[in-house]
């Protein structure tokens, strides 16, 4: 007989709905290691039904190593918000992102081939998938890893929406444990959120979007009789603009547009007695 006490001992196992655990409960005449295996087993097939539904919400988490040098950014999909905002997808999205980070997985695919509890970490977000009823994908994550001083920080804003990922660098291994230091990488992450920066500087802006910009210009210019050279020596100057707003060095600091990010950092150095610099970071907008 199927009590009901066998079914909640397997739901508490597995995770998956108590229907289910029933039916696979009933199949194995109550052998519960047996109803295990087979909960594993469909889950595997019932997550490959669901993975060509869309999978257009999510979050976006970030995890620092204790060592606070480095971490990672990962963004985990699934198909309604009301799904994104529940605490048990907000822990299974938070296991994943703890399990990229202690390992060396450097893209996708090794990150799913990754051991997770009695199975791979693509097992386990299947597993999740029968639980949940949704499909849930693994979309992307990034890594930074400082080699020298200082530290890696982050931000998540509007509930998972927005994660930005930040090394901070520093000359001095004690400038790191400074309020000043970590108040100066939490403003950094806050306004990269806010700003979207292209790129940290100007060789790091893709070429295709430069070009972009400069056949804007020119359209805009069209008709004008203007010579070649003096053409391009407006162009070079409208650029100058371009990379205030798209160069993380070159932008205004949100709270304060006259001081640009670059003289933030040359002044926050001379009050530490340090040399700061940023060097990369990493932003995610959800779906971007």
């Amino acid at each position: 007989m199927i009590t009901a006490s066998l079914v909640k001992e397997l739901r508490e196992r597995t995770g998956v709905a108590m229907m289910e655990c029933k039916k696979a409960l009933t199949e194995t005449e109550g052998d519960i290691d047996a109803a295990i295996k087979i909960l594993r087993e469909r889950s595997g097939a019932k997550a490959e039904k669901k993975a060509s539904r869309e999978a257009n919400e999510g979050i976006v988490v970030a995890k620092i190593a204790e060592s606070g040098k480095s971490g990672i950014l990962v963004e985990v999909n699934c198909e309604t918000d009301f799904v994104a905002k529940n605490d048990n997808f907000q822990a299974f999205v938070g296991e994943i992102a703890g399990t990229i980070l202690d390992s060396d997985a450097s893209d996708l695919e090794s990150a799913l081939s990754l051991t997770k509890g009695d199975g791979t970490l693509d097992a386990f977000v299947k597993g999740k998938v029968l639980e949940m009823g949704e499909n849930l994908k693994i979309r992307r994550f990034e890594r930074l890893s400082l080699a020298g001083e200082g530290a890696v920080a982050s931000y998540i804003h509007l509930g998972g929406k927005v994660g930005v990922l930040i090394e901070v660098g520093a000359g001095k291994a004690e400038t790191a444990s400074t309020d000043a230091f970590k108040n100066l990488a939490k403003d950094l992450t806050l306004h990269i959120a806010a700003t979207s920066p292209a790129g940290l500087q100007r060789e790091d802006i893709p070429a295709e979007l430069v070009e972009s910009e400069k056949d804007i210009f020119r359209k805009q210019m069209e008709g004008q009789g203007k010579p070649p050279e003096i053409l391009e020596k407006i162009i070079e100057g409208k650029l100058g603009k371009f990379y205030s707003e798209r160069c993380l060095l070159e932008q205004g600091f949100v709270k304060d547009p006259d001081t640009t990010i670059k003289a933030l950092l040359e002044s926050n150095s001379k009050e530490l007695g340090d040399t700061i610099t940023v060097n990369s970071f990493i932003r995610f907008g959800l779906g971007e």
